[in-house]
């Protein structure tokens, strides 16, 4: 199962998981208790979660964290990536402040890296990670996906944002892709 309750995250999950080789089975309609993030890297975040997440479902679980990383910040947000704006942002407050925080600095490199966890029945558990390289635009643009994604320019795309490319391409290219992927190769 997918140890998450965003909705736009389990969709990408379930599409990345479907186009793999031996794609996973994805459960839902589960509840479990909301799972803090009180660690200072992502993998220690994504591990936590899946621990809690299967201890409490009874099934394997697979978990993530991702983290925005802007150089002109010093890698900032970072693990804070969900909650930059406050503990109760939006996405729309994350990318205001984002934004904001940018006002005015040239050097606008960042990179998106996730780290997924996969906690079995059996205890065992697998870490990958991936990280897609881009820059924060000047403005949000695009219609599709969530979170960062209309600030987060891609060059491989001609600087188009995650938002301007269609699903089944950042799916093919995002940051969690890569992840997934490595954590597929891994198992």
């Amino acid at each position: 199962m997918v140890a998450s309750k965003n909705a736009d995250k389990v969709r990408e999950v379930e599409a990345v998981l479907s186009a793999l080789a031996d794609p996973f089975e994805v459960v839902r309609g589960l509840e479990w208790p909301e799972v803090e993030e009180p660690f200072s890297s992502l993998a220690e975040n994504a591990l936590h979660k899946a621990r809690t997440v299967s201890a409490h479902t009874g099934l394997a679980a697979l978990a993530d964290d991702t983290g925005l990383e802007v150089v002109a910040l010093d890698g900032a947000p970072g693990v804070r990536t969900a909650r930059f704006a406050g503990p109760d942002a939006t996405d729309d407050d994350n990318v205001a402040k984002l934004l904001e925080s940018l006002d005015g600095v040239a050097e606008r490199a960042a990179r998106f890296r996730t780290v997924v966890s996969l906690v079995t029945l059996d205890g065992a558990e697998t870490i990958a990670e991936g990280a897609l390289e881009g820059r924060i635009a000047r403005e949000r643009r695009g219609s599709f996906g969530f979170g960062y994604d209309p600030v987060f320019e891609v060059e491989e795309f001609g600087f188009q944002t995650l938002a301007e490319i269609p699903e089944a391409e950042k799916n093919r290219i995002s940051h969690r892709a890569r992840a997934l992927h490595g954590l597929a190769a891994a198992l």
